[in-house]
């Protein structure tokens, strides 16, 4: 793991102009025929301009589901916001028209998807799915979009840019498919990008240069980055603020020095001790977290974590905690938060 955390001023907005994007009381549900999936509920955050936020947590904690919502993209039906509110660049998500959401969509706020080879047409040439988001949001002309699709290939570390253009997605290895997906999602020079697991399925040495290349970009083009993962030492590399997620809920949410140098949910501290280490001992076992996570569907009335929590109490089954605020930038949802 990568532990040269981020040291950035405190990630909290000064003014209104400040915040990208503000997301207020997200509750999404998944209502199927026979049960409802309580998939996010009641999340808040906000998102400063030219900064990074990581979204960690296990597979079904929420973290797809809330990135699907920022872009309005949740599937209808099943999937429903229940109730909340999204702000991104000053507008309201949730009351613009179709025609809006579209200008939205790739030129203020672009989203790299987990599988690039199920985001890309195989029957259609890289050059192709450049031009087409470039067209789409830009008042240029064919030459100008294929110039730009050229120069964009290039900044994400495509060698022969102009080469590649013509070619199929099957030509390119699986770390040069990614690069072309933050290539689409930086064509239009958007104010947020959401990636969600962007280096998923890549070996480390590709990941590497993955999340180098995000780190590079962020710098230059100047873009905030929402980056959605399960991986600790992902965010530990890039991101400024991290939030927790667990159960559909924000567990815990601070600046990164904070998560990794003074956790406080039961939850942050069982993933951190769960991350390789590298004076691991040869043949001793990797630290894993005990039990599963809790049913979406049958919340539990207490805490979420409790059957997994090696520091449960009576009261943890029964309540759900509070979000407790430790410092003007760290919180954390436990009832028995302690100095350590």
């Amino acid at each position: 793991m990568n532990t040269e955390l981020q040291q950035k001023a405190p990630d909290t907005a000064q003014s209104p102009e400040d915040i990208l994007l503000k997301v207020e009381d997200l509750t999404v549900y998944y209502e199927l025929e026979e049960e409802t999936v309580q998939a996010v509920n009641d999340l808040n955050l906000t998102l400063r301009r030219k900064s990074t936020l990581g979204l960690v947590g296990e597979t079904g904690a929420g973290k797809t589901t809330t990135a699907l919502a920022l872009l309005r993209l949740i599937p209808h039906p099943p999937g429903v916001i229940k109730s909340g509110k999204i702000t991104v660049c000053g507008k309201d998500l949730l009351s613009l028209a179709p025609h809006e959401l579209e200008q939205l969509r790739g030129k203020d706020i672009s989203m790299i998807f987990q599988d690039p080879m199920t985001a890309l047409d195989p029957l259609k040439k890289i050059g192709g799915h450049l031009t087409e988001v470039i067209l789409r949001h830009s008042d240029c002309s064919k030459a100008a979009a294929r110039a730009r699709a050229i120069e964009v290939l290039g900044m994400v570390g495509i060698p022969n840019p102009e080469e590649r253009m013509d070619q199929y997605p099957h030509e390119f290895s699986g770390g040069m498919r990614q690069r072309v997906l933050i290539a689409m999602a930086l064509s239009c020079h958007p104010k947020l990008l959401i990636a969600d697991e962007p280096t998923t399925a890549l070996d480390v040495t590709i990941q590497a240069q993955i999340l180098d290349l995000l780190r590079e970009l962020k710098e230059k083009s100047r873009t905030s980055i929402v980056l959605i993962t399960h991986d600790m030492g992902v965010v530990a590399s890039i991101c400024s603020r991290i939030m927790i997620m667990y159960g559909g809920l924000i567990a815990e949410e601070g600046l990164a020095e904070e998560i990794f140098y003074q956790p406080k949910h039961p939850y942050t501290k069982a993933l951190l001790k769960a991350i390789p280490s590298a004076d691991r001992k040869e043949g001793e076992r990797l630290v894993s977290i005990p039990g599963l996570p809790p049913s979406l569907i049958e919340p539990p009335k207490g805490c979420p974590f409790a059957d997994r929590c090696t520091q449960v109490m009576p009261q943890c089954r029964t309540e759900m905690p509070k979000m407790r605020e430790i410092s003007p930038t760290h919180k954390a949802m436990c009832h028995f938060i302690t100095e350590e």
